[in-house]
């Protein structure tokens, strides 16, 4: 299951409800308090999308991201396909899905969605509406920064997991002291002859809090937590790493719906490797087991020295 938030969905009064109240994210875990400022919040729309509210298609959904560069945002393929260009499609009349512009990005550790109107404003009739006055909020807002989007070449929506990255180049610069570090070639093998659940690492986004079938609780605040290693078996091979998916200890916890494309970190003790992007969650209370996309692929780690320009050796520490 797919961890992209549907905020038509999941958080359909998103300003007037969850955001007039303080908002969690990352099932248990704690507060990020500035550890990762790389890591931040994506909002898009996906022109193809139904919201069924409404009586044209058209839906906004939230992920999260990883900053490798000051306009490179790391996050998961799904996150990144079919997102519209001006409102209009990108899947239709033989497009790939790729180059969408309706995207925004902020790395406020709560983002900001003071002034955003709800969508109950627009129903049924206003979808249009609802993208211009939304597009028009994000544009206006200093926090937000636009994007384009390009989901891995090899991205199938229908097989999402097989190769579940994506990148978003902003259109202006986030300088920051550190981003994020990219894994060197086939980095998770070193832990595949562990004991089992002995590998710690740590995941971080702005998922919900909480989440059961049509409800879902906090989000669009940056947290992290403490996830271990349960194995590097995948269908196919080398495609993601399973994580643990725990709930209700003060450090352990958990990925889930908006955590989608945030980083799963292993800390060296040096710096932190980026070596999966969130990815999918077992079942709708997003407990038991989470599927991270391995980043540490030839073709994904070809991809993004070829397409935009970074490796393990070039992002990190900008000194």
């Amino acid at each position: 299951m797919r961890m992209r938030k549907r905020v038509a969905l999941v958080i359909a009064v998103l300003a007037s409800v969850l955001v007039a109240t303080p908002t969690m994210a990352i099932t248990s875990g704690q507060p990020d308090n500035g550890e990762h400022p790389y890591v931040g919040q994506l909002i898009f729309y996906v022109p193809d999308a139904v919201d069924s509210r409404f009586s044209d298609p058209g839906g906004w959904f939230n992920c999260s991201g990883t900053l490798l560069t000051p306009t490179i945002v790391l996050t998961a393929g799904h996150c990144t396909f079919g997102i519209g260009e001006e409102g209009e499609s990108t899947t239709a009349n033989g497009r790939d899905g790729s180059g969408g512009t309706d995207v925004w990005f902020t790395v406020s550790e709560e983002a900001d969605y003071v002034g955003l109107p709800p969508s109950s404003t627009f129903v049924p009739d206003g979808n249009a509406d609802r993208y211009d006055a939304w597009s028009d909020f994000f544009d206006s807002n200093d926090e937000w920064i636009r994007g384009t989007a390009y989901p891995h070449p090899d991205y199938d929506d229908n097989a999402f997991f097989v190769h579940d990255l994506g990148v978003v180049v902003l259109d202006q610069p986030v300088n920051l002291d550190d981003y994020g570090q990219l894994p060197t070639l086939d980095y998770l093998e070193q832990f595949a002859r562990q004991p089992k659940n002995t590998e710690r690492f740590e995941a971080v986004g702005y998922g919900l809090e909480q989440s059961r079938v049509n409800l879902g609780l906090g989000g669009d605040t940056r947290r992290k937590a403490e996830v271990m290693l349960i194995n590097l078996q995948s269908h196919p091979a080398g495609a993601y790493a399973v994580f643990s998916a725990n709930k209700g200890t003060a450090h352990q916890g958990g990925t889930c719906f908006g955590d989608s494309g945030g980083p799963v970190l292993h800390d060296t003790g040096a710096e932190e490797i980026v070596v999966a992007v969130n990815s999918w969650v077992q079942n709708y209370s997003c407990a038991g087991k989470a599927g991270g996309y391995r980043v540490d692929q030839p073709d994904d780690l070809d991809w993004l020295l070829d397409g935009f320009g970074v490796s393990a050796a070039n992002t990190g520490d900008p000194s």
